[in-house]
């Protein structure tokens, strides 16, 4: 890809994400690459398109994210006595015992930005999926890089399972649904968040704004 001079029209370009130099964006064949003439990082890949794949995936992490939610993680037995605890209860736990920064940290990064990143891919691809522009698109596409890098559910499952492994050795622990419901979220989460959004704007362009939609859906009506 060639490096765009100075005095070429201005529309249609992209960015290198390291070394901020120009390009003019092309179409690409089905599972290629463009790269940057300059660092040879890549600046895209051949967009894919197919949004109902993304929005079942979508979906199905909030799923699984609500069942991670409401039930136990663990369940440890210590001399008969049984304790158990979901992730809400854990950072309450934490908030009642003074520690309220942490509790909120815990809470923020595995409960608030996660679940704030698929509302708003659930409201994009719905309303694409169906040929529909949603509302607010800059808004929603700025807040969910805003809290890309704050959702840590793999972090908090590698500390799960370092804690589980240090318990075992002094009570009895059995994992509980919501542990397996976050191991299936991260792997879903890694496929959902691994879209690049910069596709929807290909999308967006070659649909007509939503007033005009439904300015030519009352003339249609009208006919």
């Amino acid at each position: 890809m060639d490096i765009l001079p100075p005095e070429d029209d201005v529309t249609n370009l992209i960015a290198c994400p390291n070394c901020d130099t120009l390009h003019r964006r092309l179409d690409l064949p089905p599972r290629e690459a463009a790269r940057c003439a300059r660092c040879h990082s890549v600046l895209y890949r051949a967009p894919d398109l197919r949004l109902s794949r993304v929005l079942a995936l979508t979906l199905t992490s909030l799923i699984v994210f609500a069942i991670a939610n409401a039930f136990p993680i663990v369940e440890i037995e210590v001399q008969g006595i049984y304790m158990e605890t979901t992730l809400v209860g854990a950072a309450w736990a934490l908030y009642r015992e003074g520690m309220w920064l942490v509790a909120l940290l815990v809470f923020a990064t595995t409960v608030l930005f996660p679940l704030l990143q698929l509302l708003a891919l659930v409201h994009l691809f719905t309303p694409l999926s169906l040929g529909r522009q949603p509302y607010g698109v800059f808004h929603v596409m700025r807040a969910i890089e805003f809290c890309r890098p704050w959702g840590m559910i793999e972090v908090f499952m590698l500390g799960v399972l370092v804690s589980l492994v240090k318990l075992s050795a002094m009570a009895s622990v059995l994992p509980g649904v919501a542990l397996w419901a976050f191991g299936a979220l991260t792997v879903l989460l890694a496929l959902v968040l691994s879209y690049d959004l910069r596709n929807l704007w290909i999308v967006i362009d070659h649909m007509p704004a939503p007033d005009a939609a439904g300015t030519a859906r009352s003339r249609a009506a009208q006919r």
